[in-house]
């Protein structure tokens, strides 16, 4: 390699490297400006071939560093909360919940980031953001070939959060559409606790 093709190549690296940054320091500066979060959701769950497999309506509260409630509106009601200790599952077509002990660690990309855990971003993704008048969007590519991701986008409008598109290896991608959303507003601490009503069976597969 000459020398002049090796300045280049090395000018080439900086510059992408000051885009990484600028891209990660972008996205953590919208997402950690959440302290709460609620809004309404719609999921669409879409198949390799483009059919909808799943359409469904959700509740969601965030309220860091560890609340999370995600109640299934429709097709079937199911809740997901946890207060950061304990996980409750509750389904009442089963009339039963199941508690578990919780880590956030185990959650999935999309709640990390609800949760503003952008620790590692730069070193598992490449990061682009193309920003428009109104919207800022952030493209999310696996450095890795094993991830299970093909493409992650999150898309903010006047800095709130509108979108997350999902697209996994195997063709599946999975869209979370936000409308109503509310930020920084007070959430009590006992919407991240969970008592079962009478009568319901309760599993606990908890340890502590």
């Amino acid at each position: 390699m000459s020398r002049v093709t090796l300045v280049l190549f090395l000018l080439a690296l900086s510059a992408i490297s000051r885009a990484q940054n600028n891209a990660i320091n972008e996205l953590e500066s919208l997402l950690q400006n959440l302290d709460t979060l609620s809004a309404k959701i719609t999921q669409l769950i879409v198949e390799p071939d483009g059919g909808i497999l799943e359409e469904s309506q959700i509740l969601l509260h965030v309220k860091r560093p560890d609340g999370f409630y995600w109640e299934t509106i429709s097709p079937f009601p199911e809740l997901l909360v946890t207060n950061g200790r304990k996980l409750w599952n509750y389904q009442p077509d089963l009339e039963q919940v199941v508690v578990e002990d919780w880590d956030s660690s185990r959650s999935d990309l999309a709640a990390q980031l609800l949760y503003g855990r952008t620790d590692g971003l730069v070193d598992d993704y490449y990061i682009v953001v193309v920003n428009s008048e109104l919207a800022q969007n952030f493209e999310l590519k696996p450095k890795s070939a094993d991830s299970l991701y093909e493409v992650i986008t999150i898309k903010f409008i006047k800095g709130s959060l509108d979108l997350i598109y999902i697209q996994s290896t195997n063709g599946e991608r999975t869209v979370w559409e936000f409308r109503d959303s509310s930020i920084n507003l007070p959430l009590e601490d006992g919407l991240f606790e969970f008592t079962p009503p009478a009568g319901i069976e309760v599993v606990n597969n908890s340890i502590n």
